[in-house]
């Protein structure tokens, strides 16, 4: 996934390592030929860099960053209660996981690409949500679940 570039921090061994939107951090070194990224080395470099894209293969993974906190939890609902929202595509704020715990049952846990991924989750199962990925839950039998909302701590350290 696509994710913008917050900012930047050196990790323990020096190298820089980018803030990503999703939360997630990724080194950007410069290791010609298998990275050409001159401006990583100067201070005007990274700030040019500030906005600019990267592909995110963690959150192509569904992995929750580390050093989240709970902010809220939303639920439980069942299958009478689960907001129509949540039925229809929807995201999670910008900066924000979230983590879908199915408590009873089973629901479907839709991804909104071309094509449609989907996943039947059964009771104990949890799944992460990235930041600004279009999903939705689709109940076909007796369910109940909550969703927790996450964002950033602390900076780790890589």
């Amino acid at each position: 996934m696509i994710r913008t570039i917050d900012g930047f921090h050196q990790d323990d061994e020096g190298d820089w390592v980018a803030e990503l939107s999703c939360l997630h951090n990724q080194h950007v070194r410069h290791q010609p030929p298998l990275q050409e990224r001159p401006w990583v080395a100067s201070e005007a470099g990274r700030a040019a860099h500030l906005g600019a894209q990267l592909d995110c293969p963690l959150c192509d993974r569904l992995e929750l960053p580390a050093a989240l906190e709970l902010v809220r939890t939303a639920g439980p609902f069942d299958a009478d209660r689960l907001p129509a929202a949540l039925r229809r595509a929807h995201f999670v704020a910008d900066r924000t996981w979230g983590l879908l715990r199915v408590l009873e049952g089973e629901v479907v846990f839709a991804i909104e690409t071309t094509p449609t991924l989907s996943a039947r989750l059964d009771a104990g199962d949890e799944q992460p949500i990235p930041p600004a990925l279009a999903h939705l839950l689709r109940v076909d039998a007796p369910v109940r679940l909550t969703i927790d909302f996450l964002v950033r701590s602390a900076l780790p350290s890589s």
